[in-house]
This record gives structure tokens, C-alpha cells and sequence, in this order.
């Protein structure tokens, strides 16, 4: 049935146990009013050709007060607006009380990426959750008003910067769906784009799109120094890792080309222009304080929007990027 409804449906399809119920609502209002414009413009339209002004014949006495009618076209209309309220109020009050044991992922928004972090110490550029299983998402900004906003689920939450907000859903089906953020956070807010990956929780349930169950990815992800099996990688292949995770790329690309902040490549072992301070030597110091105090060094010609990394990039991991951008000098 579900299946069905999807193909036929012109929004994304369902996938998350909210959904349909967000569909009926919508629809039944729709095609309400849709009934009552056509029958309200219909009489109009009757009513004009029925009375209209005929030569040489006066108007007919007209009745001024009617109270069964007018009872009838004040408490019906009444009681559809009450129950579409309580109808909807009842789903907003079922989507913001998450039961007491649904999986926290934590969500940070910054200009212009997501990141999401687990209670495994796993981060992550998307979201990845188990199928079938009560999500809670524990939400910040660490600049301006973002929006998370996920179609096929049918939720949509603020998220706003100095506060935590929250919201919860529970994924019906393995895929991988869109996320967005769908409040204008500036310059590259269009750019602010990521997947949520719901996995399998028995190999069995594995998909062509998913193969990995949720366990599978989270012993990887748990740690960026490892790959598949727990088997030690080299040290600039998990600074790559590390780069993708924390969407470094958004910002600072690895050819050489201008972005928002200088490029990773052509720049270690060489002297740089600071902004104020003249120049200095790109070393590993110099990456190291970039990353943990962005704004202590500001290159010539750039803006000081990056965010700091503190408390979020061990310094293994900080170790492993500076392995990467000096790989690809």
C-alpha cells in the first residue's frame, strides 16, 4: 500500500512514520477547500444568471433572516476546523515527545555544512541511523539560523544559534534521502546539502544502496584512523577521511583554486601573508592553531568565518590532516 501511495504521490515518498499522517492532513484540507471554492463559485455563478435583471420585471420580495441557514453555515464549518486542529495538534504533540529510548545522534549546523556526532565518539558529514529505530536529534548552531529539514520523513526543525533544539522521527524503510537546510544561512546556503543513510540492522535487510548495517558503519566511523576490520590506514589517507568528515572542502580546495579560505595545496613549507602580522611560515604549528583558533591568524585576503574546531578534532586526527596537506603539496 505504501508502495503504491508513493507512486502516485507528487511529494517525496513516505519513510518515516510521520509521513502519511502529515500527507493526510495536508490532503484532506486541500481537497476540502477545493469542495467548498468550487460549490461556493458554482452557486455565485447560479445565483448571478438566476437573478439577474430582467427588462420590465421588478425585483421579488426577498427574505432578510434565516436561521436555520445561518445556525448551519457557522456550526458546520465550526466543527471542521476543530477537528482539522485537533487532528493536528495531536501529530505536533507525537512529534515533539520522543520516547525515552531513542538513539541521540548530536547535530551541529555552521555556514554551510552538517555534522553529526555519536555517542560512539563517531563524527560524521551525514547522518546515518538504524532503520526502524527512534532517532533523537540534539541540534545547535554555531553562527547563524539554520533549518534541518528532511522531505521524505516530513519533519522539519529550527535550529538556532545559543539555544539546543530538538526533534525525533523513526525511519521506516533502508535508502538514503535527502537532507537540507531550508532556512537562507548566506552566501552558500544552497550548497548546505547532505544524506541521511538508514541502514539495515540485520544483514539480511541489506540493500543494492545499503549494504552495511548500522553496527557495520559505526565500528569504521568510531574511528577515522582505522579502515574496514579495525586495520590501521595510513596516516594521510585518514587525513583525507578526516578532511571529508569535517567538509574542510567546502571551503578550501586541494588544486590550488581560491575558495572561501586559502587552498590546501601549494602552501605548506612556504611563507604566507598574515593580515596584520606580515608574514609567516606555514607548518604544522600553523595549521594546528588554524584549526583550534581560527581567527588568531587571518590570511591576507580572506574573511575570518571559519569556526573553531576545539573539543571537536582530536589531536590524532589533527595529526593525520596535516599528514594529508602534506601529501598533496
Amino acid at each position: 500500500m505504501t508502495q503504491f501511495w508513493n507512486s502516485i504521490n507528487p511529494f517525496p515518498g513516505q519513510h518515516s512514520t510521520f509521513a502519511s499522517n502529515v500527507d493526510a492532513i495536508f490532503y484532506f484540507t486541500f481537497w476540502l477547500s477545493a469542495f467548498f471554492f468550487v460549490a461556493i463559485v458554482g452557486f455565485m455563478i447560479y445565483f448571478v444568471v438566476k437573478y439577474r435583471r430582467i427588462e420590465g420585471q421588478e425585483p421579488e420580495t426577498s427574505p432578510s433572516h434565516n436561521t436555520t441557514i445561518e445556525v448551519a453555515w457557522s456550526v458546520i464549518p465550526g466543527f471542521l476546523v476543530l477537528g482539522i486542529f485537533w487532528w493536528g495538534f495531536t501529530g505536533y504533540v507525537d512529534m515533539r515527545s520522543p520516547p525515552s529510548e531513542a538513539y541521540e545522534v548530536n547535530v551541529i549546523a555552521s555556514m554551510w555544512q552538517w555534522q553529526f556526532k555519536y555517542p560512539t565518539g563517531a563524527i560524521a558529514k551525514e547522518l546515518h541511523i538504524p532503520v526502524k529505530t527512534p532517532v533523537k536529534l540534539i541540534m545547535q548552531s554555531k553562527d547563524v539560523l539554520h533549518s534541518l529539514y528532511i522531505p521524505s520523513f516530513r519533519t522539519k526543525q529550527d535550529v538556532v544559534p545559543g539555544r539546543y533544539s530538538g526533534m525525533w522521527f523513526e525511519a521506516t524503510d533502508v535508502g538514503v534521502y535527502n537532507l537540507f537546510c531550508a532556512e537562507y544561512c548566506g552566501q552558500k546556503h544552497s550548497d548546505m546539502i547532505t544524506k541521511v543513510v538508514v541502514h539495515p540492522v540485520t544483514a539480511e535487510d541489506a540493500t543494492d544502496e545499503v549494504k552495511e548495517t548500522f553496527d557495520a558503519w559505526m565500528e569504521v566511523a568510531a574511528d577515522p584512523l582505522k579502515g574496514p576490520g579495525g586495520v590501521v590506514i595510513p596516516l594521510e589517507e585518514a587525513g583525507k577521511n578526516i578532511v571529508e568528515i569535517f567538509q574542510c572542502a567546502q571551503c578550501h580546495s586541494i588544486d590550488g583554486s581560491k575558495k572561501v579560505g586559502p587552498s590546501f595545496k601549494g602552501n605548506f613549507g612556504k611563507e604566507v601573508e598574515i593580515a596584520g602580522q606580515g608574514k609567516v611560515l606555514m607548518d604544522e604549528n600553523y595549521i594546528r592553531e588554524s584549526i583550534l583558533e581560527p581567527t588568531a591568524k587571518i590570511r591576507l585576503g580572506y574573511e575570518p568565518k571559519m569556526p573553531s574546531f576545539k573539543g571537536q578534532m582530536k589531536d590524532e586526527w589533527i595529526d593525520a590532516v596535516i599528514a594529508y596537506i602534506k601529501s598533496i603539496q
